[in-house]
């Protein structure tokens, strides 16, 4: 099984990809692609862009990655109770191309942030639409005050319980 593996954050010191990347880890046996948001960075979309742009040849990269994979894990940073600038900006550009983005892939879906929601009103939003756009939706999960419960020298996460639900939700994927 090929697993791709991403955060919908920009930073480079991404929580959501330290937290997808030790979720990727967890599945055995598995290839695992772990994707840079920061590689597919495109102009801010418009309609006026795209017909100027046509259809970037980043997107179309971004959304073989996706036709390549056989299973999709995708951690939501949360900015301002919404998704980041840079997830909306791709997504936007890549559903012009197709809009079933997540092209019947299993998926999972987790989120983080520093505070208690972690990432929650982001990973909400993901599963009210990603279904719609082509997202086979195998689980989610949301891990609270990522400072508390994620060991970033380890790169684990630090709350047995959580370690546990993480475990069972990533599982879903074989």
């Amino acid at each position: 099984m090929k697993l791709l593996a991403f955060a919908t954050s920009n930073s480079r010191s991404s929580i959501n990809k330290q937290l997808v990347t030790y979720a990727a880890s967890l599945l055995e046996g598995v290839d695992v692609e772990i994707l840079d948001l920061n590689d597919y960075e495109l102009p801010l979309f418009s309609v006026d862009r795209e017909r100027e742009l046509g259809q970037p040849e980043l997107a179309k990269q971004f959304l073989q990655k996706i036709a390549d994979a056989d299973a999709l894990l995708i951690s939501f940073a949360e900015h301002n109770m919404s998704f980041t600038a840079a997830w909306k900006n791709l997504y936007d550009w890549c559903s012009r191309i197709e809009t079933k983005v997540y092209q019947g892939k299993p998926t999972v879906l987790l989120s983080t942030s520093p505070g208690g929601r972690g990432g929650a009103n982001a990973l909400e939003a993901a599963l009210k639409s990603a279904p719609r756009f082509g997202a086979d939706i195998r689980g989610s999960l949301s891990l609270p005050s990522f400072n508390d419960n994620f060991d970033t020298e380890a790169g684990v996460v630090s709350n047995p319980e959580l370690d546990t639900q993480l475990k069972e939700v990533v599982a879903s994927l074989k």
